[in-house]
């Protein structure tokens, strides 16, 4: 199976509470590649950076078999640069500056040998260029999709039209219900579903992940963390392990993708231990097999022992 991302590379400047990183390497394709990359290989990325962006960055993405025959490098040109603060609540941060450089002027190009792509994983660009992406892949398998409130308010139609397009949308509880324009998120999972997309999954933060489909709900926790250092990107990993372990099985089912569910969980969990992308740097496919194991057991009871009271 092959995967397609297309989506932001950055170098991100982030402050939280407990430290501070300068132009980290970021963006919604950098994460989400490196995280589906230890589940499948290789993955083909599709973005655009400046010739700023850090060669170490361009070698770790080919270590990791991410093909990069689809990412624009241009010559004299800056890369998108954000800057952000978090509060204490991790939930809560605030913009400092952002600077779309020649992300200003992306036109994803996909190569030839990209578009028969069988997985496709979109960042939370804008919805019509997320639209020439789908339009160019033949008979994908999966189309798997994220937004944000920018869209949602600024580009409505073009994002509905994008929808309309994809199987799956991945997008946090806030943007469900701005964009369903209802406050219960199952409902409002029901009424994104008549947009298009057949997947609904809402990111709920520290309260774990809801997985909709036709046929089933899945509630998935959080995992406990003591230590938490920067969760940005946290959402994209998220996406990242969820298609990257889709791609891998290949399997569609509702238990498959509850599994895909837990191993996207898993790797936010990772993603957010450390600065930018330094924790993948270490982190091992044995150490994620662990916490999902963990994160099984999280959510398991004793069935006998109710039994007995009722």
């Amino acid at each position: 199976m092959s995967l397609l991302v297309v989506g932001s590379l950055a170098l991100d400047t982030i402050e939280t509470p407990f430290g501070k990183k300068d132009n980290a390497i970021g963006g919604s394709a950098v994460y989400i590649s490196v995280s589906a990359s230890y589940f499948i290989k290789p993955i083909r990325l599709v973005g655009i950076v400046g010739n700023d962006f850090p060669r170490n960055a361009i070698h770790f993405l080919e270590n990791r078999d991410i093909d990069l025959e689809g990412l624009q490098i241009v010559e004299n040109g800056k890369t998108f640069r954000w800057g952000g603060r978090y509060h204490y609540d991790l939930n809560v941060r605030d913009t400092l500056y952002t600077e779309l450089n020649v992300f200003e002027y992306f036109k994803p190009i996909i190569p030839e040998n990209y578009k028969k792509s069988s997985y496709i994983c979109l960042g939370n660009i804008d919805p019509v260029l997320q639209q020439c992406v789908i339009s160019q892949i033949e008979n994908p398998r999966l189309v798997v999709g994220d937004t944000m409130n920018f869209w949602i308010n600024g580009k409505k139609n073009e994002l509905l039209k994008a929808l309309e397009m994809m199987d799956a949308i991945v997008l946090n509880d806030s943007e469900a219900r701005l964009l369903a324009n209802e406050p219960n998120l199952i409902r409002a999972a029901r009424i994104i579903m008549k947009m298009g997309p057949k997947i609904v999954i809402i990111k709920k933060g520290e309260h774990g992940a809801v997985l909709i489909t036709q046929k089933s709900i899945f509630s998935a926790p959080a995992y406990p963390l003591e230590n938490i250092n920067d969760p940005t990107g946290a959402g994209d990993a998220f996406a990242g392990g969820f298609i990257g372990w889709i791609a891998k099985t290949d399997d569609l089912s509702d238990e498959n993708l509850k599994r895909a569910v837990i191993y996207g969980s898993t790797l936010a969990s990772f993603c957010v231990e450390e600065f930018s992308i330094e924790r993948f740097q270490t982190l091992s496919y044995l150490e994620i097999q662990d916490r999902f194991l963990e994160f099984r057991e999280l959510s398991r009871f004793d069935t006998d022992y109710s039994q007995k009271y009722f």
